[in-house]
């Protein structure tokens, strides 16, 4: 049985959310086009991060070669892209802001997991738990069986996954969706970044009483 949602137990999306991950996966995208001689247009593929690598790479490759070439971007990235990635401005404040209220923060994120640890261990970012693989309505998986009240992305996938979970969506501005298509995709809260997350997050804790 799920727990019972928790208006504290707070979900964030990794790409574009917390860290800027555009530097590290151009340079991956690099790679993979240089190792395999398909031509990839990388300062394209990092305009709409967000989705599964599998929907980006068919632009670039036939269906039959995707899966081959998925496990052998996840293989390069390692190299390329964690050292060349950042965390976003606020993000850990965000994940403190969580715990100082005696909430829960987890990570849900369509990535590969084992990668997405990669960016978490090199960053210093601690959330509670981590969660991969998950994209859109899929990320509702994991919102329920934790429980979580509030999930917070920057794309309009994360926005269905927040609203399929039943939980609070709060979208930031920082990803490949500006505002105005957040709000338009139904997000319950739009901030600027995620700088603005803890004085929100202490608004809507007094609401809470």
């Amino acid at each position: 049985m799920a727990p019972r949602t928790s208006p504290l137990t707070v979900g964030f999306d990794l790409d574009m959310t917390l860290i800027d991950s555009r530097p590290g996966i151009r340079a991956a995208y690099r790679a993979l086009a240089a190792e395999t001689g398909v031509e990839i247009d990388a300062d394209l593929a990092v305009t709409r991060l967000g989705p599964p690598l599998e929907q980006e790479l068919a632009h670039w490759f036939p269906a039959e070669r995707i899966p081959a070439t998925a496990e052998r971007y996840r293989a390069l990235y390692p190299a390329y892209a964690v050292t060349a990635t950042c965390a976003l401005p606020g993000a850990g404040d965000a994940i403190q802001a969580v715990r100082a209220a005696g909430g829960r923060s987890l990570v849900v994120t369509a990535k590969y997991e084992a990668n997405a640890e990669l960016h978490l261990a090199h960053l210093g970012l601690k959330p509670d738990a981590l969660f991969g693989g998950l994209w859109a309505e899929g990320k509702a998986e994991a919102l329920r069986a934790q429980g979580a009240g509030v999930y917070v992305g920057d794309h309009t996938g994360d926005v269905r996954g927040a609203r399929a979970a039943g939980a609070l969506s709060v979208a930031v501005a920082t990803g490949p969706c500006d505002a105005e298509e957040l709000r338009a995709a139904g997000a319950d809260v739009v901030l600027p970044d995620l700088t603005a997350f803890p004085a929100w997050w202490e608004a809507y804790r007094a609401r809470l009483g």
